[in-house]
């Protein structure tokens, strides 16, 4: 290698060094240190023994674990609701619809309020005596006035509602984005074409922002198995039992309530890793898969 190609190189590494540099502290050094706890019988202070795959073992053979996990895959349904309504969204403001520009702060407004505090919202709306009941109560319908959070499948299905309520605004902003990423013309030409506003959609909007949708099913399906923490501890705080707990909220569980087993929680959040990465692997093998029929 030449002296200059050898300065290069120097240079080049010198200014990328910054960067990683902060990957490494912040990025891999928190994930390895993770994975090697996940080995350990680490209590968060003292106890630190290396135990092997215990943890592992030991989670997979509760039966509260696969409840966790199957309550996870369910919470998926929030998915493809929020993508339909965010579409349905930005086709209205991409239209400019009456009304568009207040509609497009109104939609969005979800989107800048902390979780916790939608979380909070939802769980005194479906609360027993709350403003949902004393609607079916002065509408004469006292027996639709049920105990929202006290079971299994209603406290799924107001978490499910709470989710796709605050990401309307986002997925609505995503979408309008790729819509107008279109040249107008396309469209303009469609109609000309002699197109109605079905066809325009299924036969040239949807296509032309396909990546846009596929950028948002992946981010949502990992953002609904790492970022549902708030919503949980707030409107049902895991319960009734473990009926509601997904697996992101059993990590906190494990790792900060009862007997502090971080070596536990580690593992756990191991495996919250991999089952995401294997899903965003899928997911974009399918999408790619598509991509190459459709061409």
């Amino acid at each position: 290698m030449s002296g200059r190609k050898r300065r290069e190189l120097t240079i080049s590494l010198l200014g990328i060094a910054p960067v990683l540099l902060v990957l490494l502290v912040f990025r891999a050094y928190p994930l390895g240190s993770v994975i090697y706890n996940s080995f350990t019988n680490w209590d968060g202070l003292f106890r630190h023994d290396f135990i092997g795959l215990k943890n592992y073992i030991r989670i997979f053979n509760t039966d509260y674990f696969w409840l966790t996990l199957a309550n996870s895959f369910i919470m998926f349904i929030n998915v493809p609701i929020q993508v339909f309504v965010g579409l349905v969204v930005s086709m209205l403001l991409y239209e400019k619809t009456l009304g568009w520009r207040f509609f497009r702060s109104l939609y969005y407004l979800p989107q800048i309020v902390s979780a916790v505090i939608v979380g909070y919202l939802f769980a005194i709306f479906f609360s027993y005596g709350g403003p949902v009941n004393g609607i079916f109560n002065a509408l004469g319908a006292p027996k639709m006035a049920i105990e929202w959070l006290g079971s299994r499948p209603t406290a799924i299905g107001v978490v499910i509602t709470a989710l796709v309520w605050i990401n309307i605004g986002w997925q609505g902003v995503l979408m309008l984005g790729g819509l107008s990423a279109i040249n107008p013309s396309v469209f303009e030409a469609a109609k000309i074409d002699g197109a109605n506003f079905f066809q325009r959609t299924f036969l040239v909007m949807l296509p032309m922002i396909g990546r846009v949708i596929e950028y948002s099913f992946i981010y949502s399906v990992a953002w609904t198995f790492t970022g549902l923490f708030p919503f949980i501890y707030s409107i049902t705080n895991g319960g009734p039992g473990y009926d509601t707990t997904t697996l992101d909220f059993l990590v906190y569980e494990k790792a900060f309530r009862g007997d502090a087993a971080m070596g536990q929680a580690c593992a756990l959040a191991v495996i919250l890793l991999v089952i995401v990465s294997v899903l965003t692997v899928i997911q974009r093998a399918i999408s790619n898969r598509a991509n190459d029929w459709s061409e």
